[in-house]
């Protein structure tokens, strides 16, 4: 049991960038020329999951494509220096050579608003989505599709870049495939790392703010921690999600189990900063089927009444994470929690504060944190689990600050927080009744 209560007065240093993060497909709503759009609409989309009843269509999402004027205010409101969000390749290209510009317009505006603000925008390019006619011509799993978002950099990124503080070309491409180690995953990874590099390059002959990629840091551990076996699965876990992209940027070699290695010259330092999206550590079970790596689980821990990944917090990976990236400077560009108990989100954000802070001690140069996510969203095939600071009615789409949020604010005011702080906004909280399960 954690006692935040406990916590020794924690200042980060001046000029660290807090912020909260978004994608455009999970708030902005209508992402009609999306490949996940269509996707959502199939009868197979309600099929995949035995829990029916929490899957859902995004439709309007949060509403944000509509109300992004006022959810600028609200970011402001909020004491955010920085937002990192999406812009929809969908909407910007939804068919093949075909650019909207009121799309264009759009996102001018809101980057303008924002910047207007003082908020620094770190815009991710591609967050998991992009146009139906493209995923019809095999996304990127062929190679020769880089050409189309190469066309589509080109026009963006110099209608944009004067706008943005920095930048990710791509969100969470190392879990792509999952812990398959075979041919087809290592081409698409192979063929993900080169369009990372492609993209990193065309941005900086346009700005000179930091690019990288977001990265999936997940944190492996092996479920029985002396057992030999569990122990050399949780390291091949760790290659095929996490070091294989670590290596490729230092190094310039792709490496992937199930196939020769490759050496990419323009990969090699193909990055200004490591971008980081952690949330907990997962188990691995030599003994179980497959390379799945077995979250914990405990059948009384339910902070949301459905399957899923944030059972338990495990702050402490975050600094065994961060120590592996000490040559370049880190963002933590995504961490955050699903809960019903807004309590459980303070106390979140204060243990992985707490553990960032440390890393920083240890020789980690963070430079920034955001918190996913601003609001609560579509979370690509459910409205059920909550991560947002503010909440948001899905019939009214009315936004309410939760007091997490608060207690996020007083955080950024103070560039820094200690148990009092903590012990304040939790005893002004009542305690949720638990969900009947």
């Amino acid at each position: 049991m954690y006692d935040v209560f406990s916590l020794p007065p924690i200042h980060f240093p001046d000029h660290f960038v807090w912020g909260s993060a978004t994608a455009g497909h999970q708030i902005e709503g209508d992402n009609i020329h999306s490949q996940a759009w269509y996707k959502e609409q199939l009868p197979e989309f309600y099929q995949e999951d035995p829990n029916r009843a929490v899957r859902a269509p995004s439709g309007k999402a949060c509403d944000h494509y509509r109300l992004y004027r006022q959810d600028v205010e609200l970011i402001a409101a909020l004491g955010h220096r920085a937002y990192r969000m999406s812009i929809e390749w969908s909407r910007i290209e939804p068919e093949e050579g075909r650019w909207d510009h009121e799309a264009l317009a759009h996102y001018r505006d809101l980057l303008e608003r924002l910047v207007d603000r003082d908020i620094q925008v770190f815009v991710t390019l591609h967050h998991f989505t992009h146009p139906l006619w493209f995923d019809r011509l095999g996304g990127f799993a062929k190679a020769d599709n880089r050409r189309f978002f190469e066309r589509y950099l080109a026009f963006l990124l110099p209608r944009i870049s004067a706008y943005v503080s920095g930048w990710n070309v791509i969100n969470e491409f190392n879990q792509w495939g999952g812990l398959t180690a075979g041919p087809e995953v290592a081409a698409l990874k192979f063929n993900m790392l080169r369009v990372h590099a492609l993209g990193y390059r065309l941005i900086k002959t346009h700005s000179t703010a930091p690019v990288s990629s977001a990265h999936a840091f997940i944190h492996w551990f092996p479920r029985r921690f002396h057992d030999d076996l569990d122990r050399r699965m949780t390291g091949l876990a760790d290659f095929v999600t996490n070091e294989f992209f670590f290596h490729a940027l230092r190094t310039g070699e792709l490496v992937h189990p199930g196939v020769d290695a490759e050496y990419a010259p323009e990969v090699k330092g193909a990055l200004d900063c490591w971008c980081v999206n952690y949330y907990t550590r997962h188990m691995v079970d030599a003994r179980q089927a497959g390379l799945d790596g077995r979250r914990f689980r405990h059948k009384e821990l339910k902070m949301i009444p459905m399957r899923f990944y944030l059972e338990e917090m495990y702050p402490e990976g975050l600094i065994a994470n961060l120590e592996r990236l000490r040559d370049y400077p880190v963002y933590i560009t995504e961490n955050g929690c699903a809960c019903d108990d807004d309590r459980f989100r303070i106390v979140y954000l204060a243990l992985h504060l707490s553990a960032l802070h440390e890393a920083m001690e240890r020789g980690v140069d963070a430079r920034g944190y955001f918190y996913w996510s601003l609001m609560d969203n579509y979370e690509w095939t459910s409205f059920v689990p909550r991560f947002g600071l503010v909440a948001v009615d899905f019939q009214t789409f009315e936004r309410t600050p939760k007091p997490s949020a608060l207690f996020y604010r007083q955080v950024i005011r103070d560039n820094g927080f200690d148990g009092e702080t903590i012990r304040a906004f939790l005893d002004a909280l009542p305690t949720l009744e638990r969900h009947g399960r």
